[in-house]
């Protein structure tokens, strides 16, 4: 497996676009379209969160019911969350819309949404700008960037990765999008992530693959401690590579869910690391846990201690906070036997011994907590079970984004 250029138009046969149709404020990219050449089985992750937007119910009814999606199409600016029946009926307006011009079934038609919640779509501009995607649409690099940059909210920059290895003699690629950057939680957040490949694998496979490697990646994420309405990952595989087609758990099985979770991870750490106002992404791993369970449990828990993000931010090696955090987690462990570490790209520093304050540096501790990329790993000496969460510093500019996000 090696990581190439591009996003969801690398991988054989599929195409995307971006464009302006006036959903946000003038010239402002605001939707986005990929499409598959041919059918494609399609898998999905939607928002754990009760109150889900309706491309979310859309969505689940063709991953789960339908099979050979075609099309994706996705605005930036408003949610269509809390809006009743009349957002779903924007959702299949939308699918007509996108099935009239690029000559497919409405059913083959995926919808995504993003931004201010309870607000109407205007349709009239959603089916403008179908128009004008379907005419845009090209397999190029700069068409997927396009595409990208078009499904931003609060994001500061778009989030592509690539990767290509090779199964049953055959070159596969593996191409993804995403956006993502507050209103993120564990059990999936505000982050939409559109993942495109040309492998051939049974439908079935295809969902246990996305479904267990969401587990790892996506879902041990968190920025805010919200869950979104809108979360969705969707997972297009169009067979184009020509790879024998992958239908039990192999070599090939395993390699492609590898290549799967390298994606993803990547996506993963990208939306912590852009987290709304963030200056730092945040990597905590815990190891020597009893049980996967366990270790999961701790690292989310520190991740998501708004007291340990506010400490990262001010560069502060404040362990204290993170000792506690993984105490009120639930999970049980001996804290005289926790070993911890602070690195960065500045060094590694052991900050803790037996749950106790080592001889430290604090001028070499806030050197290490001041680069872009700050980790903290967690010993707790029970057993070789491990796991990784990823989240952000908390600034001030996060109560400031938020305190005027509709206005």
């Amino acid at each position: 497996m090696k990581k190439i250029d591009g996003g969801v138009t690398a991988a054989k046969g599929f195409q995307a676009a971006g464009c302006a149709a006036g959903i946000k404020k003038e010239g402002t990219m605001d939707m986005a379209m990929i499409f598959s050449e041919v059918p494609c089985h399609a898998a999905g992750t939607f928002t754990t969160n009760v109150v889900k937007a309706a491309p979310v119910k859309w969505d689940q009814e063709i991953v789960y019911h339908q099979d050979g999606a075609r099309v994706v199409v996705c605005n930036s600016g408003i949610a269509n969350a809390c809006t009743g029946a009349e957002g779903m009926g924007y959702c299949k307006e939308t699918a007509a819309a996108a099935s009239e011009m690029l000559k497919v079934p409405e059913t083959a038609v995926l919808v995504a949404s993003t931004g201010v919640i309870g607000q109407q779509l205007p349709i009239d501009r959603i089916k403008g700008g179908i128009a004008k995607l379907a005419l845009m649409l090209e397999d190029s690099p700069e068409a997927g960037a396009m595409a990208a940059r078009a499904i931003m909210t609060t994001d500061t920059h778009s989030k592509e990765t690539a990767v290509s290895l090779e199964i049953g003699g055959k070159t596969v690629t593996i191409g993804s999008m995403c956006k993502g950057s507050g209103m993120i939680h564990p059990n999936m957040c505000t982050m939409l992530s559109f993942v495109t490949t040309d492998v051939s694998i049974s439908k079935e496979l295809l969902q246990e693959a996305l479904s267990e490697v969401v587990q790892d990646t996506y879902n041990m994420v968190s920025v805010d401690g919200d869950t979104s309405t809108n979360d969705t990952v969707l997972l297009l595989a169009n067979g184009m590579a020509g790879n024998p087609e992958i239908t039990e758990k192999n070599e090939d099985y395993e390699a492609f869910k590898a290549a799967l979770f390298e994606v993803n991870k990547t996506q993963a750490m990208q939306i912590a690391g852009d987290g709304e106002g963030a200056t730092a992404l945040f990597e905590v791993k815990v190891v020597g846990a009893e049980s996967k369970e366990q270790a999961v449990t701790l690292s989310k828990s520190v991740i998501t201690s708004s007291l340990t993000k506010a400490a990262i931010f001010g560069h502060d090696a404040n362990w204290g906070r993170i000792l506690c955090a993984m105490g009120y987690s639930g999970a049980q462990f001996d804290p005289e036997k926790v070993d911890l570490y602070f690195e960065s790209a500045a060094g590694k520093l052991q900050i803790i011994k037996d749950g106790v304050a080592t001889d430290y540096s604090e001028e070499e501790a806030t050197k290490i907590l001041s680069e872009e990329k700050v980790t903290a790993v967690a010993d707790i000496h029970m057993g070789t079970a491990e796991a990784t969460a990823w989240g952000c510093d908390l600034s001030y500019d996060y109560v400031k984004i938020n305190a005027d996000y509709r206005s």
